[in-house]
Protein backbone atom coordinates (compact mmCIF):
# COMPACT_ATOMS: atom_id res chain seq x y z
CA UNK A 1 0.00 0.00 0.00
CA UNK A 2 1.42 3.29 -0.95
CA UNK A 3 1.70 5.94 1.73
CA UNK A 4 -0.35 9.05 1.29
CA UNK A 5 1.73 12.09 0.58
CA UNK A 6 2.52 14.16 3.67
CA UNK A 7 0.57 17.33 3.97
CA UNK A 8 2.66 20.45 3.85
CA UNK A 9 3.38 21.94 7.27
CA UNK A 10 1.36 24.97 8.11
CA UNK A 11 3.65 27.96 8.12
CA UNK A 12 2.72 30.67 10.58
CA UNK A 13 2.58 34.10 9.06
CA UNK A 14 5.49 36.31 10.01
CA UNK A 15 4.75 38.68 12.87
CA UNK A 16 3.86 42.16 11.84
CA UNK A 17 6.92 44.29 11.86
CA UNK A 18 6.92 47.00 14.47
CA UNK A 19 7.07 50.54 13.23
CA UNK A 20 10.36 52.29 13.79
CA UNK A 21 8.59 54.82 16.03
CA UNK A 22 7.38 52.08 18.37
CA UNK A 23 10.79 50.42 18.36
CA UNK A 24 12.55 53.65 19.27
CA UNK A 25 10.01 54.36 21.99
CA UNK A 26 10.00 50.90 23.60
CA UNK A 27 13.73 50.20 23.31
CA UNK A 28 15.32 53.62 23.75
CA UNK A 29 13.13 56.52 24.80
CA UNK A 30 10.83 54.79 27.30
CA UNK A 31 13.66 53.13 29.34
CA UNK A 32 15.70 56.34 29.24
CA UNK A 33 12.75 58.44 30.42
CA UNK A 34 11.96 55.91 33.15
CA UNK A 35 15.55 56.09 34.39
CA UNK A 36 15.66 59.90 34.32
CA UNK A 37 12.31 60.22 36.07
CA UNK A 38 13.40 57.59 38.58
CA UNK A 39 16.71 59.29 39.36
CA UNK A 40 15.08 62.71 39.74
CA UNK A 41 12.39 61.24 41.99
CA UNK A 42 15.00 59.33 44.00
CA UNK A 43 17.09 62.44 44.73
CA UNK A 44 13.93 64.38 45.59
CA UNK A 45 12.67 61.67 47.95
CA UNK A 46 16.04 61.36 49.70
CA UNK A 47 16.18 65.15 50.06
CA UNK A 48 12.61 65.29 51.39
CA UNK A 49 13.31 62.57 53.96
CA UNK A 50 16.49 64.33 55.10
CA UNK A 51 14.54 67.30 56.50
CA UNK A 52 11.96 65.24 58.42
CA UNK A 53 12.99 64.15 61.92
CA UNK A 54 13.52 60.38 62.18
CA UNK A 55 12.96 59.95 58.45
CA UNK A 56 16.30 61.69 57.92
CA UNK A 57 17.95 58.44 59.04
CA UNK A 58 16.43 56.87 55.90
CA UNK A 59 18.34 59.33 53.71
CA UNK A 60 21.62 58.72 55.54
CA UNK A 61 21.04 54.97 55.45
CA UNK A 62 20.43 55.08 51.70
CA UNK A 63 23.65 57.02 51.05
CA UNK A 64 25.62 54.65 53.26
CA UNK A 65 24.11 51.69 51.43
CA UNK A 66 25.28 53.24 48.15
CA UNK A 67 28.86 53.24 49.48
CA UNK A 68 28.58 49.68 50.73
CA UNK A 69 27.10 48.38 47.47
CA UNK A 70 29.81 49.98 45.32
CA UNK A 71 32.44 48.69 47.74
CA UNK A 72 31.17 45.16 47.22
CA UNK A 73 30.86 45.27 43.44
CA UNK A 74 33.34 47.96 42.38
CA UNK A 75 30.90 49.15 39.69
CA UNK A 76 29.58 52.70 39.54
CA UNK A 77 26.31 51.61 37.93
CA UNK A 78 25.40 49.65 41.06
CA UNK A 79 25.25 52.90 43.02
CA UNK A 80 21.87 53.91 41.59
CA UNK A 81 19.88 51.74 43.96
CA UNK A 82 16.12 51.99 43.72
CA UNK A 83 16.01 54.11 40.57
CA UNK A 84 13.45 51.83 38.93
CA UNK A 85 11.30 51.79 42.07
CA UNK A 86 11.48 55.58 42.34
CA UNK A 87 10.57 55.81 38.63
CA UNK A 88 7.00 55.06 39.69
CA UNK A 89 6.87 58.38 41.57
CA UNK A 90 8.70 60.22 38.80
CA UNK A 91 6.36 58.95 36.11
CA UNK A 92 3.29 59.73 38.21
CA UNK A 93 4.54 63.27 38.92
CA UNK A 94 5.19 63.91 35.22
CA UNK A 95 1.92 62.28 34.18
CA UNK A 96 -0.15 64.24 36.69
CA UNK A 97 1.51 67.46 35.52
CA UNK A 98 0.43 66.68 31.96
CA UNK A 99 -3.05 65.45 32.89
CA UNK A 100 -4.10 68.55 34.81
CA UNK A 101 -3.38 70.99 31.99
CA UNK A 102 -6.92 70.89 30.51
CA UNK A 103 -8.39 71.65 33.94
CA UNK A 104 -5.89 74.49 34.40
CA UNK A 105 -6.82 76.07 31.07
CA UNK A 106 -10.56 75.84 31.75
CA UNK A 107 -9.97 77.23 35.24
CA UNK A 108 -8.27 80.28 33.73
CA UNK A 109 -11.21 80.81 31.36
CA UNK A 110 -13.68 80.51 34.24
CA UNK A 111 -11.74 83.03 36.36
CA UNK A 112 -11.60 85.46 33.45
CA UNK A 113 -15.35 85.10 32.80
CA UNK A 114 -16.09 85.53 36.50
CA UNK A 115 -13.90 88.60 36.61
CA UNK A 116 -15.57 90.21 33.59
CA UNK A 117 -19.14 89.33 34.48
CA UNK A 118 -19.64 87.71 37.88
CA UNK A 119 -22.49 85.21 37.98
CA UNK A 120 -23.14 85.41 34.24
CA UNK A 121 -24.35 82.35 32.27
CA UNK A 122 -20.98 82.24 30.51
CA UNK A 123 -19.13 82.10 33.83
CA UNK A 124 -21.51 79.41 35.14
CA UNK A 125 -20.98 77.36 31.98
CA UNK A 126 -17.21 77.53 32.38
CA UNK A 127 -17.58 76.55 36.06
CA UNK A 128 -19.70 73.52 35.20
CA UNK A 129 -17.19 72.58 32.51
CA UNK A 130 -14.40 72.90 35.07
CA UNK A 131 -16.20 70.51 37.44
CA UNK A 132 -16.74 67.95 34.68
CA UNK A 133 -13.14 68.14 33.42
CA UNK A 134 -11.81 67.95 36.99
CA UNK A 135 -13.85 64.80 37.66
CA UNK A 136 -12.65 63.23 34.40
CA UNK A 137 -9.05 64.21 35.21
CA UNK A 138 -9.22 62.62 38.65
CA UNK A 139 -10.65 59.44 37.14
CA UNK A 140 -7.96 59.47 34.46
CA UNK A 141 -5.16 59.92 37.02
CA UNK A 142 -6.56 57.15 39.22
CA UNK A 143 -6.87 54.77 36.27
CA UNK A 144 -3.33 55.55 35.08
CA UNK A 145 -1.97 54.84 38.57
CA UNK A 146 -3.90 51.57 38.75
CA UNK A 147 -2.41 50.48 35.42
CA UNK A 148 1.12 51.04 36.72
CA UNK A 149 1.73 54.79 36.71
CA UNK A 150 3.85 54.87 33.55
CA UNK A 151 3.97 58.06 31.52
CA UNK A 152 2.34 56.20 28.60
CA UNK A 153 -0.62 55.33 30.83
CA UNK A 154 -1.34 59.04 31.31
CA UNK A 155 -0.99 59.78 27.60
CA UNK A 156 -3.13 56.84 26.36
CA UNK A 157 -6.05 56.24 28.77
CA UNK A 158 -7.67 53.13 27.17
CA UNK A 159 -11.25 53.69 28.40
CA UNK A 160 -12.51 50.30 27.13
CA UNK A 161 -9.93 48.55 29.28
CA UNK A 162 -11.18 50.63 32.23
CA UNK A 163 -14.71 49.33 31.69
CA UNK A 164 -13.47 45.73 31.59
CA UNK A 165 -11.44 46.31 34.76
CA UNK A 166 -14.48 47.74 36.56
CA UNK A 167 -16.38 44.51 35.86
CA UNK A 168 -13.50 42.31 37.06
CA UNK A 169 -13.82 40.67 40.51
CA UNK A 170 -11.49 41.41 43.45
CA UNK A 171 -10.12 44.65 42.03
CA UNK A 172 -9.37 46.24 45.40
CA UNK A 173 -7.60 43.15 46.73
CA UNK A 174 -5.26 43.09 43.75
CA UNK A 175 -4.40 46.76 44.20
CA UNK A 176 -3.73 46.23 47.91
CA UNK A 177 -1.40 43.32 47.16
CA UNK A 178 0.56 45.36 44.62
CA UNK A 179 0.92 48.32 46.99
CA UNK A 180 1.93 46.08 49.90
CA UNK A 181 4.57 44.29 47.82
CA UNK A 182 5.92 47.61 46.58
CA UNK A 183 6.20 49.11 50.07
CA UNK A 184 7.95 46.00 51.40
CA UNK A 185 10.42 46.09 48.49
CA UNK A 186 11.50 49.60 49.53
CA UNK A 187 13.28 48.10 52.59
CA UNK A 188 12.57 51.14 54.74
CA UNK A 189 13.41 49.45 58.09
CA UNK A 190 16.79 48.37 56.69
CA UNK A 191 17.69 51.90 55.59
CA UNK A 192 16.47 53.40 58.86
CA UNK A 193 18.53 51.02 61.01
CA UNK A 194 21.61 51.47 58.83
CA UNK A 195 21.29 55.26 58.94
CA UNK A 196 20.68 55.37 62.69
CA UNK A 197 23.78 53.32 63.46
CA UNK A 198 25.85 55.28 60.96
CA UNK A 199 24.69 58.53 62.56
CA UNK A 200 25.53 57.37 66.09
CA UNK A 201 28.99 56.13 65.07
CA UNK A 202 29.81 59.33 63.18
CA UNK A 203 28.53 61.47 66.04
CA UNK A 204 30.77 59.57 68.46
CA UNK A 205 33.80 60.60 66.38
CA UNK A 206 32.69 64.18 65.79
CA UNK A 207 31.37 65.16 69.20
CA UNK A 208 34.80 65.76 70.76
CA UNK A 209 36.42 67.97 68.05
CA UNK A 210 33.16 69.80 67.35
CA UNK A 211 32.55 70.27 71.07
CA UNK A 212 36.02 71.76 71.46
CA UNK A 213 35.43 74.18 68.59
CA UNK A 214 32.10 75.19 70.09
CA UNK A 215 33.70 75.76 73.49
CA UNK A 216 36.48 77.84 71.92
CA UNK A 217 33.92 80.34 70.66
CA UNK A 218 33.09 81.21 74.27
CA UNK A 219 36.70 81.87 75.32
CA UNK A 220 38.80 85.05 75.13
CA UNK A 221 40.80 85.58 71.96
CA UNK A 222 44.07 84.15 73.24
CA UNK A 223 42.56 80.98 74.68
CA UNK A 224 40.19 80.59 71.73
CA UNK A 225 43.10 80.40 69.28
CA UNK A 226 44.84 77.63 71.23
CA UNK A 227 41.67 75.61 71.86
CA UNK A 228 40.47 76.07 68.27
CA UNK A 229 43.80 74.82 66.96
CA UNK A 230 43.54 71.67 69.07
CA UNK A 231 39.90 71.08 68.06
CA UNK A 232 40.70 71.75 64.41
CA UNK A 233 43.54 69.23 64.50
CA UNK A 234 41.21 66.57 65.90
CA UNK A 235 38.54 67.43 63.30
CA UNK A 236 41.16 67.13 60.55
CA UNK A 237 42.10 63.61 61.68
CA UNK A 238 38.44 62.59 61.94
CA UNK A 239 37.51 64.06 58.54
CA UNK A 240 40.32 62.13 56.84
CA UNK A 241 39.25 58.75 58.17
CA UNK A 242 35.51 58.91 58.93
CA UNK A 243 34.14 58.58 55.34
CA UNK A 244 36.02 55.32 54.88
CA UNK A 245 35.05 53.96 58.29
CA UNK A 246 31.42 54.63 57.33
CA UNK A 247 31.96 52.85 54.01
CA UNK A 248 33.48 49.88 55.86
CA UNK A 249 30.47 49.82 58.16
CA UNK A 250 28.05 49.88 55.22
CA UNK A 251 30.07 47.17 53.45
CA UNK A 252 30.31 44.79 56.39
CA UNK A 253 27.19 45.70 58.36
CA UNK A 254 29.19 45.63 61.61
CA UNK A 255 28.79 48.61 63.92
CA UNK A 256 32.34 48.05 65.19
CA UNK A 257 33.70 48.83 61.72
CA UNK A 258 32.92 52.49 62.45
CA UNK A 259 35.76 52.51 64.97
CA UNK A 260 38.41 50.46 63.13
CA UNK A 261 40.84 53.29 62.44
CA UNK A 262 43.79 50.99 61.90
CA UNK A 263 41.91 49.02 59.24
CA UNK A 264 41.22 52.20 57.26
CA UNK A 265 44.90 53.17 57.41
CA UNK A 266 45.85 49.70 56.19
CA UNK A 267 43.34 49.93 53.32
CA UNK A 268 44.73 53.34 52.39
CA UNK A 269 48.15 51.82 51.66
CA UNK A 270 46.54 49.52 49.06
CA UNK A 271 44.70 52.23 47.11
CA UNK A 272 46.16 55.61 48.16
CA UNK A 273 45.26 57.54 45.02
CA UNK A 274 41.69 56.25 45.04
CA UNK A 275 41.36 57.25 48.70
CA UNK A 276 42.80 60.68 47.90
CA UNK A 277 40.30 61.22 45.06
CA UNK A 278 37.34 60.08 47.15
CA UNK A 279 38.32 62.31 50.05
CA UNK A 280 38.94 65.24 47.71
CA UNK A 281 35.41 64.99 46.33
CA UNK A 282 33.88 64.41 49.78
CA UNK A 283 35.46 67.41 51.48
CA UNK A 284 35.53 69.87 48.60
CA UNK A 285 31.90 69.24 47.66
CA UNK A 286 30.92 69.70 51.30
CA UNK A 287 32.50 73.17 51.58
CA UNK A 288 30.16 75.03 49.13
CA UNK A 289 27.15 73.68 51.02
CA UNK A 290 28.03 75.90 53.95
CA UNK A 291 26.99 78.85 51.78
CA UNK A 292 23.42 77.53 51.85
CA UNK A 293 23.37 77.97 55.63
CA UNK A 294 24.16 81.69 55.65
CA UNK A 295 20.45 82.54 55.70
CA UNK A 296 17.88 80.47 57.54
CA UNK A 297 15.55 78.67 55.12
CA UNK A 298 11.81 78.71 55.93
CA UNK A 299 10.73 75.38 57.39
CA UNK A 300 8.25 74.69 54.57
CA UNK A 301 11.07 75.13 51.99
CA UNK A 302 13.79 73.30 53.92
CA UNK A 303 13.79 70.45 51.42
CA UNK A 304 14.94 72.71 48.56
CA UNK A 305 18.50 73.30 49.90
CA UNK A 306 18.58 69.60 50.76
CA UNK A 307 18.36 68.82 47.06
CA UNK A 308 21.79 70.41 46.69
CA UNK A 309 23.05 68.64 49.81
CA UNK A 310 22.04 65.23 48.44
CA UNK A 311 23.25 66.01 44.89
CA UNK A 312 26.68 66.97 46.24
CA UNK A 313 27.04 64.16 48.78
CA UNK A 314 25.74 61.37 46.52
CA UNK A 315 28.82 61.29 44.21
CA UNK A 316 31.08 61.52 47.26
CA UNK A 317 29.52 58.37 48.72
CA UNK A 318 29.90 56.60 45.38
CA UNK A 319 33.60 57.43 45.15
CA UNK A 320 34.18 56.42 48.77
CA UNK A 321 32.73 52.99 48.09
CA UNK A 322 34.74 52.72 44.87
CA UNK A 323 37.99 53.56 46.68
CA UNK A 324 37.22 50.93 49.33
CA UNK A 325 36.50 48.32 46.64
CA UNK A 326 39.92 48.94 45.08
CA UNK A 327 41.59 48.52 48.45
CA UNK A 328 39.70 45.30 49.18
CA UNK A 329 40.74 43.78 45.86
CA UNK A 330 44.46 44.35 46.39
CA UNK A 331 46.63 42.31 48.69
CA UNK A 332 49.87 44.30 48.69
CA UNK A 333 50.48 47.96 49.55
CA UNK A 334 51.37 50.36 46.76
CA UNK A 335 54.84 51.82 46.33
CA UNK A 336 55.92 54.08 49.18
CA UNK A 337 56.24 57.06 46.84
CA UNK A 338 52.58 56.77 45.77
CA UNK A 339 51.48 56.46 49.40
CA UNK A 340 53.33 59.56 50.52
CA UNK A 341 52.22 61.49 47.46
CA UNK A 342 48.59 60.76 48.39
CA UNK A 343 49.25 61.70 52.03
CA UNK A 344 50.66 65.08 51.06
CA UNK A 345 47.72 65.57 48.68
CA UNK A 346 45.18 64.86 51.43
CA UNK A 347 46.59 67.42 53.86
CA UNK A 348 45.68 70.69 52.05
CA UNK A 349 42.09 69.71 51.30
CA UNK A 350 41.57 68.50 54.87
CA UNK A 351 42.93 71.84 56.10
CA UNK A 352 40.52 73.65 53.79
CA UNK A 353 37.61 71.71 55.29
CA UNK A 354 38.71 72.53 58.84
CA UNK A 355 39.09 76.23 57.96
CA UNK A 356 35.58 76.22 56.49
CA UNK A 357 34.29 74.86 59.80
CA UNK A 358 36.23 77.53 61.69
CA UNK A 359 34.38 80.30 59.82
CA UNK A 360 30.96 78.61 59.96
CA UNK A 361 29.92 80.19 63.31
CA UNK A 362 30.55 83.66 61.84
CA UNK A 363 28.57 83.03 58.63
CA UNK A 364 25.78 80.52 59.34
CA UNK A 365 22.39 81.71 60.49
CA UNK A 366 22.45 79.35 63.49
CA UNK A 367 25.87 80.49 64.62
CA UNK A 368 28.01 78.04 66.54
CA UNK A 369 25.25 75.41 66.53
CA UNK A 370 25.87 74.89 62.80
CA UNK A 371 29.07 73.07 63.73
CA UNK A 372 26.89 70.19 64.90
CA UNK A 373 25.51 69.54 61.43
CA UNK A 374 28.57 68.14 59.59
CA UNK A 375 26.45 67.16 56.62
CA UNK A 376 29.35 65.37 54.90
CA UNK A 377 29.15 62.62 57.55
CA UNK A 378 25.73 62.98 59.17
CA UNK A 379 22.30 63.47 57.60
CA UNK A 380 22.47 65.38 54.29
CA UNK A 381 20.58 68.45 55.53
CA UNK A 382 21.07 71.39 57.87
CA UNK A 383 19.85 69.85 61.12
CA UNK A 384 19.36 73.14 62.94
CA UNK A 385 16.67 74.22 60.44
CA UNK A 386 14.49 71.18 61.09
Amino acid sequence: MSESPALPATVAPPPAAQSWVKKVWTRRLSPALDWLFGFAALITLVAACSVIPLLNFLSLGYLLHVSGTVARSGRFRDAFIGVHKAAVFGNIAAGVWLAVWPARIISDYWKDAELISPGSPNAKAWYIGLLIVTAITLLHITWACVRGGKLWHFIWPQPLRLLRWLRAPDKIGGIQNVITSYVISLRLPFYFWLGLRGFVGALAWLIVPVGILMAASQLPVGGAVVVSFFGGLLLLLVAIHLPFMQANFAHSGRFGALFELREVRRQFTRAPLAFWLALLVTLLLAIPLYLLKIELTPRELAWLPSLFFVAFIFPARILTGWALSRALRREQPCHWFVRWLARFGILPMALAYVLANYFVPFLASNGVLSLLEQHAFLVPAPLMSL
